[in-house]
């Protein structure tokens, strides 16, 4: 098809994910065009083929078994940025999926745009940001994001979705929630952004963001000191790509705050960190996993199928980052059932210790805790 590679078999997926794990594919596509994705998604439709859609792999574990079915990796990019009428001062950047997140980033805090610059850093493609509604430094994909034009599986049309629309929640959205046969019933073909057209960014809203700023939460700073600092925060975790730092292998965050009812925190220690999150109350997953006993570095020394024979601070080939207790890494030669075992004990062991149960953030294919 027209904007589409030959189908590849057993190409290997670990490559394709920031944590490095994941067997072979039985058929393999790279989609180049909006057209090319809608094509190749209806015939794997139309076939009955088990459909794996990737786009940059960082929020993916993917079985040592790799998947059986067509896995189609998106690959149109390029963005366009227009003045919008309706509203002064702002402008909008229509973004296709396949676009590189950071780069787009970058692009928009050079050309004077404000509106992005918190969530700089953030591996990936565009199409994924709100899927997941990402977000780091208390900025989220949902403050600036205008529309999503998506592919609709069950209804074989190109639909578009405002934001609200996508029923944006923390990590969640629409998008996320919606299934068909057990995989995504929406593929994301462009996103559009409303930015403003300024030189600070929009308010900083996460304190620690704010301190290294030297403003206050609720400020403004410079779209371009923001992206600085965000990178510079995000690098001292391990939370920006980089090949000689094997914390940099991983999913970024395999855990999600637990967000729980107002009795649900009373029986933790004054000093767990918490937020308010509507009627209920947002926790720190790190310091609940920190606090259960499972400090920077730790691994499990055992074999790649998850049995577990010893702990080992910093060793195995899997093990939490050195940098940040939230990152699950690939030490070098590790397989998903590693990455798995990490989180497998992790979890297990929060639960133990403060009856909260932690959920993964990344997608697990063919693979589970």
């Amino acid at each position: 098809m027209p904007g589409s590679s030959e189908a590849a078999a057993g190409v290997q997926l670990a490559p394709l994910t920031t944590v490095r794990v994941g067997g072979p594919a039985a058929k393999y596509i790279e989609a180049a065009s909006e057209e090319a994705v809608i094509a190749e998604v209806r015939s794997a439709d139309e076939h009955g083929e088990d459909l794996l859609i990737i786009g940059g792999g960082s929020n993916l574990v993917i079985s040592d078994d790799g998947y059986p079915g067509t896995v189609l990796r998106i690959a149109n990019s390029g963005y366009s940025i227009s003045e919008d009428g309706a509203a002064g001062g702002t402008v909008l950047l229509d973004v296709e999926a396949g676009q590189q997140w950071d780069e787009l980033v970058e692009a928009t805090v050079g050309q004077g745009l404000a509106g992005l610059e918190a969530l700089s850093g953030i591996p990936g493609l565009t199409g994924a940001t709100p899927v997941q509604n990402v977000g780091a430094y208390g900025a989220e994909v949902a403050h600036s994001l205008e529309n999503v034009r998506a592919w609709d599986r069950q209804e074989a049309r190109v639909r578009t979705f405002t934001n609200g629309e996508l029923g944006f929640g923390y990590r969640d959205s629409l998008l996320k929630q919606t299934t068909l046969n057990g995989s995504p019933r929406y593929v994301v073909l462009a996103v559009r952004f409303r930015l403003r057209r300024d030189a600070l960014g929009a308010p900083v809203r996460y304190a620690e963001l704010a301190r290294a700023l030297g403003v206050e939460v609720g400020e403004q700073a410079p779209a371009a000191d923001i992206r600085r600092e965000v990178l510079r925060l995000r690098a001292s975790k391990g939370m920006v790509l980089d090949p000689a730092d094997r914390d940099t292998f991983s999913t970024g965050s395999f855990f999600t705050n637990p967000i729980v009812p107002p009795a649900g925190a009373e029986h933790l220690p004054s000093d767990a960190p918490r937020w308010p999150a509507g009627e209920q109350v947002k926790l720190s997953a790190a310091w609940l996993i920190d606090r259960s006993g499972f400090g920077k570095g730790f691994g499990l020394a055992g074999t790649a199928n998850g049995a577990v024979d010893g702990f080992t601070v910093a060793g195995g080939r899997a093990a939490l980052s050195t940098k940040h207790t939230l990152a699950i890494t690939n030490r070098g030669n590790a397989e998903a059932a590693d990455i798995l075992a990490i989180g497998r004990t992790v979890r297990d062991g929060v639960e133990s210790t403060f009856g909260i149960r932690l959920h993964p953030e990344p997608l697990l294919i063919g693979c589970s805790l």
